[in-house]
């Protein structure tokens, strides 16, 4: 009998610690969901010899941007042709530092944005760079929505590249990962003036989520989810399922969007991304490459600029 009660007694002590593990867990996702911890800008593009402007603006519902605005080389050829770089979740307009704790969890890599726009600057190209709302230095409204609520943001660049005497309005061309891909596929339906658009691994919620939480905690994913998607529901976000990006895919009208994906993606899939493609009315690709993590299909288009420059030219004509 008392060793029974022995048993039971650790069986509750257990049963309890592994509770608050899933609680803890939970609460601190849910928390990177609804206020996405900032980093710190760590170079700017003077570092790589490159003209800028450090410039606010508002997105449509009026928080304010940081951002900083590249103006094309002034031997370009390319009257004004201008594209607008977007982060995914958890970074900030130079892209990833992994450099914090998740990122060890996670084995993240760096994404090197500056570098992106370097090549591309270099290929005649003007450049806006910006942090989304709740990242980086620019202002907070939460929680993050997938891309649906940062579509403001998109707008608000959009908006105000129509001022700059270097733009040409009707060459504007955007570039999303991850989440900022989501920003892309919803900010599509709601504006004329993206004329072309490269979506790097952009993902369902619900399809990341699940995977995501797979790939980190195994068995323990499936009872974390839940309790993070009612943190975040509780902070005002709207359950996984509604946020339907290959809905708004369906509407990008003739806007050309290429696709690029990671085939080794743990997080994301191809499967996902496909889906995506075939809903877009104008699609290109999806160009489906070699990775071995989330972090290879992001770094193939940053080694590979060309491709992206390649797109630009045929769909921002001179």
């Amino acid at each position: 009998m008392k060793l029974f009660r022995r048993v039971l007694r650790w069986l509750f002590i257990l049963g309890g610690f592994t509770v608050g593990l899933i609680t803890t867990i939970a609460a601190l996702f849910a928390q990177r969901l609804i206020r996405p911890p900032r980093q710190s800008l760590w170079s700017t593009p003077a570092d790589l010899n490159m003209p800028h402007e450090a410039i606010t603006f508002p997105a449509t519902d009026g928080v304010r941007l940081s951002g900083w605005f590249i103006p094309p080389p002034a031997d370009s050829t390319r009257h004004g042709a201008t594209l607008i770089l977007i982060h995914g979740w958890g970074w900030n307009r130079l892209g990833e530092a992994a450099t914090d704790a998740l990122a060890n969890l996670t084995a993240a890599s760096p994404v090197d944005f500056l570098r992106l726009a370097y090549s591309l600057h270099k290929d005649g190209f003007g450049l806006l760079l910006y942090d989304s709302r709740n990242h980086g230095e620019s202002g907070s409204r939460s929680p993050m929505t997938f891309g649906e609520t940062e579509a403001q943001d998109l707008l608000g660049a959009i908006a105000y590249l129509q001022g700059r005497p270097e733009v040409a309005a009707n060459r504007i061309g955007v570039m999303g990962f991850s989440a900022g891909a989501n920003t892309v596929l919803y900010t599509l339906p709601q504006t004329e003036q993206i004329q072309a658009a490269v979506a790097v691994q952009p993902t369902t919620p619900t399809h990341f989520a699940n995977r995501f939480a797979a790939h980190l905690f195994g068995p323990l994913g499936k009872a974390i989810l839940p309790l993070t998607e009612l943190i975040y529901r509780q902070a005002g976000g709207r359950p996984f399922k509604a946020y339907r990006v290959a809905t708004a895919a369906a509407q990008a009208g003739k806007t050309p969007v290429l696709y690029v994906q990671g085939m080794g993606d743990p997080w994301g899939s191809p499967a996902d991304v496909q889906q995506m493609a075939a809903a877009t009315p104008n699609v290109s690709g999806p160009l489906l490459v070699e990775s071995s993590d989330r972090y290879g299909g992001y770094q193939f288009l940053i080694d590979n600029p060309a491709i992206a420059t390649a797109f630009f030219e045929q769909h921002l004509p001179e």
